[in-house]
This record gives C-alpha cells, structure tokens and sequence, in this order.
C-alpha cells in the first residue's frame, strides 16, 4: 500500500442524503461536542475524547492515512447531511491491497434511526469496490444488534464469533465478525 493510493482511496464521496468528507484536525471542532454522549461508547472501547485539542491532535496522526508500518490504508470520512450541512456521524475503513480489513462507524445519538449509517457505509463499499478492493471485513460487539442490522442489511454475513475480542470499561465481551464479498454482494 502506497500513500499515494490513499489518498486516491480517501476522497471525498456523496451518496443520496450526505457527503462524506476525508475526515481532517479541522473536522474536530464540528464533531467534538456531538462525540460527548455516553450513549455512542455502549459497545465500544473508546471513551470520548477529553479536549477538542486532544481530538484535533489524534486526527491530525490520521492525515497521514496510514499506517505506521506503511502496510495499510486509514481511511476516514466525516459524515455531513446534504440537506442543512449537519455532521451526523463518521466512517472509516483500513485497507490492505484489495481488501477492507475493518469497516466501522459512528453517527451521534439525534440522528440514529434515519438510514444514515447503512447509506454512507453503502457508499464506501461501493467506492472501494470500483477500485479493486473485493472484500471488506467488520467486527461488532455482540449484543450490539443495530450495528449488526446495518452489516447485515448491506450483504455482510456473519462468519464467526471472537470470544473476549473486546475490552469495554474493563470487561471482556465477544465480538461478531462479519465479512462481504464486493462483487456478490446485494444489499437489502
């Protein structure tokens, strides 16, 4: 994986509602306060970033899109609403040669329950598949069924569970890995 490849893979995109803008530092401002609920940490390991400083300073390692080892492409997208210009959320995916090793996302509470994630992650695939990539892997906490919905509701299939896969506020839960095959994949 080159930086070049990257970049050309982290533009930016539009699907029928929202944009999807290469997440930069200048993204924190604008998606600090929304990061605050507790509510999107449920299922994840991460906590909410502390200061728009410390947002602004871990996004800025991203630009780089890639990482450390040169191996793999960060690819990130600041989710914004078409309609009014309202971030709604993120998604990222890292990529290795032709294949999307790890598809996520995150949309801020308000706007859950509007189709937003499956559209921009529909958007996502769909662009990396026009660039070769034929593959793209995902994980979920179990339990978290509406993250699972999404995945499954774009041709992801579940392939196996990953006991203690993921540490949350101290505890081991399992996660669910899911996988879709670009090219035989249709979406619901």
């Amino acid at each position: 994986m080159t930086r070049a490849r990257a970049v050309h893979l982290n533009v930016a995109l539009k699907t029928a509602r929202l944009e999807l803008e290469p997440l930069t530092s200048a993204h924190a401002d604008a998606l600090f306060a929304p990061m605050q609920d507790p509510r999107l940490y449920t299922w994840t390991s991460s906590l909410p970033p502390a200061t728009v400083e410390q947002l602004r300073e871990r996004w800025t390692r991203l630009e780089s899109r890639m990482v450390p080892d040169w191996t793999e492409a960060l690819l990130t997208w600041a989710v914004k609403r078409t309609s009014d210009g309202a971030y709604v959320g993120k998604v990222d995916a890292n990529v290795r040669a032709d294949v999307a090793t790890n598809i996520g996302y995150e949309f801020f509470v308000e706007y859950w329950h509007n189709g937003y994630a499956r559209e921009s992650v529909l958007g996502v695939l769909e662009h990396l598949e026009k660039d070769g990539i034929r593959q793209a892997w995902a994980t979920v906490t179990l339990g978290n069924d509406a993250s699972a919905r999404v995945l499954e509701s774009l041709g992801f299939r579940q392939t196996r569970v990953l006991p203690n896969n993921e540490m949350i506020r101290g505890a081991l839960h399992d996660d669910v890995e899911y996988v879709r095959d670009g090219a035989r994949a249709e979406p619901g």
